[in-house]
């Protein structure tokens, strides 16, 4: 390949590109602004649950549970409501999601040595929601069951019981279970795809619509020496995006890279090549901007978002689903990223998705010469 010919073709792309407020748009501003909105509004931690309280009881016993509910950071007592009525009205319009009620009596039956249950309401209108703050519930609840029966125990001078077997939890990588730590490689990925394959779809189905495509087609330039210098300005501003996005989050979100950033560098070149090989794919095949646009969202974007264990779990997903999520580039460089964030690993842990990129950056600039050559060029 003529470097002299590239260089003339990336000219050409780049003085069209800056004269493209739209073109420009996507490139700079969707991404800054993916990165605020998901690192600030996205969250999958689940905490200060709006909780509603009604103590038939009480007692200073009733009191003392619904006290050290609220002082939980997991829950936020919002009201002491009177009747049933009152709670049912809280979580049918969606003002609380739990409830808590006492029943009459029941710090007589604790003091009695008998059963003594309390009613936990909990909204499941989101599953994933209701599932954690079960789990949050069901440990506090367990938790201050073994409170009144060490107190029970010391009350009688006896010897506390203790459990048979008795698990030491430790945390690895996200140590503070911050989901903000896993979704902000998720957001590159998600950016890269934006500017590398929405935007590149639309260079050469631009020259068919403008009809200078012919005009190229008959100057003495090859068809990897047309690919390559269409695709050369957005490499770059795919790369001064990834580094945008790397800075904001240390900066705004402290999250810090624990292995080479150097390496991430390299996993996000070989991405960007992926992405910008399938945007000029899908412009060769389509000849319409319209239409290459929403293939390359079908395609790029929303694959990217849902099948790349993003924000979605792989392993939760229809079989079929999960062996298609095998052809999702992101998948591979969404697992890059978070084995640099998150684990510290390197090369010798990585090079299996390495490896997968770099095969579909092959394959699909394989396709994109065919379907070029195949046009006449």
């Amino acid at each position: 390949m003529n470097p002299v010919k590239i260089q003339a073709i990336a000219r050409k792309e780049f003085y069209h590109l800056i004269r493209d407020l739209r073109s420009l748009y996507l490139a700079f501003a969707i991404p800054l602004f993916l990165i605020l909105l998901f690192g600030y509004a996205l969250s999958l931690d689940v905490d200060n649950i709006k909780t509603v309280a009604m103590d038939h009881d009480k007692t200073s016993l009733s009191r003392d549970l619904i006290h050290k509910l609220d002082a939980s950071s997991y829950f936020n007592v919002i009201r002491h409501l009177p009747n049933t009525k009152e709670v049912t009205r809280y979580l049918d319009h969606g003002w609380a999601t739990m409830a808590i009620v006492i029943p009459p009596g029941w710090t007589k039956n604790i003091k009695a040595d008998r059963e003594a249950p309390i009613q936990i309401l909990l909204d499941g209108s989101d599953p994933n929601f209701a599932s954690i703050s079960l789990g949050y519930i069901t440990k506090f609840v367990g938790e201050y069951n073994n409170k009144l029966l060490f107190d029970f125990l010391d009350r009688k001078n006896m010897e506390k019981i203790k459990p048979p077997v008795e698990g030491q939890t430790r945390v690895w990588f996200n140590e503070n279970l911050e989901s903000r730590n896993f979704i902000l490689p998720g957001i590159i990925a998600i950016i890269i795809m934006i500017v590398g394959a929405m935007l590149t779809s639309l260079v050469i189905a631009r020259e068919y619509e403008n009809g200078t495509i012919e005009t190229i087609f008959s100057l003495p330039v090859g068809a990897g020496e047309f690919l390559t210098g269409k695709a050369i300005p957005y490499f770059f501003i795919g790369l001064t995006d990834v580094l945008i996005a790397v800075l904001m989050g240390q900066v705004f979100f402290g999250i810090i890279m624990k292995s080479s950033f150097w390496l991430m560098v390299l996993a996000s070149s070989i991405y960007l090549f992926v992405a910008l090989s399938l945007g000029l794919l899908i412009s060769i095949i389509t000849k319409s901007q319209l239409v290459a646009n929403q293939y390359a969202v079908l395609v790029t974007y929303l694959p990217s978002l849902l099948l790349s264990d993003f924000v979605f779990p792989i392993v939760s997903m229809p079989k079929v689903l999960q062996l298609i999520t095998y052809i999702v580039p992101a998948r591979y460089y969404i697992d890059i990223l978070n084995g640099l964030y998150l684990r510290n690993l390197g090369m010798a842990h990585l090079w299996p998705s390495y490896t997968a990129l770099i095969a579909m950056f092959i394959i699909l600039a394989f396709m994109n010469l065919i379907a070029l050559k195949r046009e006449g060029m």
